[in-house]
């Protein structure tokens, strides 16, 4: 009898976690307006545990108004029409931000071992507020569906990668609110990473390669309306904090964002996607390769974790997915 209560309470287990889902996603919820708590953690008490802030972005919110919530600019004391004022914009957050962060005394070591951690290191430590609302949501995708979405499957970088959050979640908690939220999903996309190779000539400098790419990175996303939303040199961070990292010759991560795109997202009703955003690019060379190798997870991944559904949302992601593809082909990288 008692075998056979075991089993069913397994098997009841097994049917409750196939019907929530995986969790994907982890917001912790405060009453009221937090951002003053959030702006003590993340310039005060973030890196008492580990974590170092790199570009921050604060109230994205504002920057969409002044993009296209504005019918009319003033420019050396004239007023006329604004050229991007959309009057189907509206204004539906009180606070949304961007606020990368990395534990890089933990990630260092297990870059090393599994490079493509780069595609959440950093990640976004989310924060978001709706209009009307009295609540202030912080958090960030949930470590194991980083780790998943990237593909590493080692047990020891995924336990040590997981248990640097925790932490960070205890923080959260103690400073935004107790109140829990997840968002769950059934599973990732078939292919949840772009990822490329740019052959280049090693008997050339190696400076003069990383530096001419890239300008030529940067210049081409912002011809195509992106923005370089961050950058960080992972190879001279932990060398500049004594963590080993000599498996390469160079390690970068830029951060890129769509501006309309992610009005289209987060400011219509799905700001919990920030989760997301910007997107973290990472590109390396091994020591002594003749290869930059460049990976990013596709914002498909969005549509699955998050659930999104909304028809014009989910043509924006996929599109934006294809573009990124298109641009990095024109800078001659091989899509793998």
């Amino acid at each position: 009898m008692f075998n056979r209560l075991l089993i069913g309470a397994a098997a009841l287990s097994l049917a409750a976690s196939a019907a929530f889902g995986i969790q994907g996603v982890k917001f912790f919820v405060g009453q009221g307006d937090k951002e003053e708590a959030y702006m003590s953690v993340v310039n005060e008490k973030l890196q008492g545990i580990g974590f170092v802030l790199s570009d921050p972005h604060e109230h994205i919110d504002n920057a969409y108004k002044t993009k296209w919530g504005m019918p009319t600019q003033t420019i050396k004391g004239v007023t006329g029409p604004h050229p991007d004022f959309d009057p189907s914009f509206k204004v539906t957050l009180d606070n949304l931000g961007f606020f990368s962060v990395t534990n890089d005394a933990v990630v260092g070591p297990l870059l090393m071992k599994e490079p493509s951690l780069g595609g959440f290191s950093p990640f976004n430590f989310h924060i978001y507020k709706k209009k009307g609302e009295d609540k202030t949501y912080v958090g960030h995708v949930m470590p194991e569906t980083m780790l998943d979405i990237v593909g590493i499957k080692d047990k020891d970088v995924r336990a040590k990668f997981v248990a640097s959050f925790t932490e960070l979640d205890k923080l959260t908690e103690k400073e935004i609110g107790s109140t829990v939220q997840f968002v769950d999903y059934k599973a990732l996309p078939a292919k949840p990473m772009m990822t490329f190779e740019v052959p280049f000539d090693r008997t050339v400098d190696l400076d003069t390669f990383i530096g001419d790419f890239q300008g030529k990175f940067e210049e081409k996303f912002e011809e195509n309306k992106y923005i370089i939303a961050g950058f960080k040199n992972m190879k001279e961070a932990m060398d500049n904090g004594g963590i080993k990292f000599d498996r390469f010759d160079a390690y970068w991560v830029y951060s890129l964002c769509h501006f309309r795109f992610s009005e289209g997202i987060f400011n219509r009703g799905r700001p919990d996607a920030g989760t997301f955003a910007p997107c973290s690019m990472y590109m390396y060379i091994d020591k002594g390769s003749n290869k930059l190798i460049v990976g990013m997870p596709r914002l498909e991944n969005w549509i699955a974790v998050m659930g999104i559904k909304d028809p014009k949302m989910v043509d924006s992601i996929y599109t934006l997915d294809k573009d990124i593809v298109r641009i990095m082909q024109e800078l001659g990288a091989k899509e793998l």
